[in-house]
C-alpha cells in the first residue's frame, strides 16, 4: 500500500501512535519536514535545505537526492517510490512523496 506525504507539512506528534504504521509515517512526516542542523545532538537529521535559492531544476534534484538519503538513513522501513512537486497560489512549491511500508 502507498502513502503520500508533504514534505514541509507539520503534523501533531502522537506519542503512542495505533499501530506501527501510523508511527513508520508520523516518522517520515517528521524527517520531511526537518532541516538538516536543527536537531543539537543529530546535525545530520533532516533534509538539507541548501537549495532553496537555487534555480528550480538544480533545486528540486537537490532535494530528491535529499529525500531518498533521509528517509533511507532515519526511517529504513519504508522505500520512496516517487517524488512530484505541487505548488500552491502563493508559489510555495512542496514534494509529494510516495512511499511504501516494507515488510518486516
Amino acid at each position: 500500500m502507498e502513502f503520500e506525504l508533504t514534505a514541509g507539512e507539520r503534523v501533531d506528534v502522537d506519542f503512542a501512535p495505533q499501530n506501527v504504521q501510523m508511527e513508520i509515517l508520523q516518522n517520515c512526516s517528521t524527517i520531511l519536514s526537518t532541516s538538516k542542523f536543527s536537531v543539537p545532538l543529530d546535525r545530520d537529521f533532516g533534509v538539507d535545505a541548501n537549495y532553496v535559492d537555487a534555480p528550480l531544476l538544480s533545486a528540486k534534484a537537490k532535494a530528491e537526492s535529499e529525500i531518498f538519503a533521509a528517509l533511507k538513513k532515519y526511517e529504513p522501513r519504508v522505500t520512496v517510490k516517487q517524488i512530484t512537486w505541487r505548488s500552491n497560489v502563493e508559489g510555495v512549491l512542496r514534494a509529494k512523496v510516495k512511499v511504501v511500508i516494507n515488510e518486516t
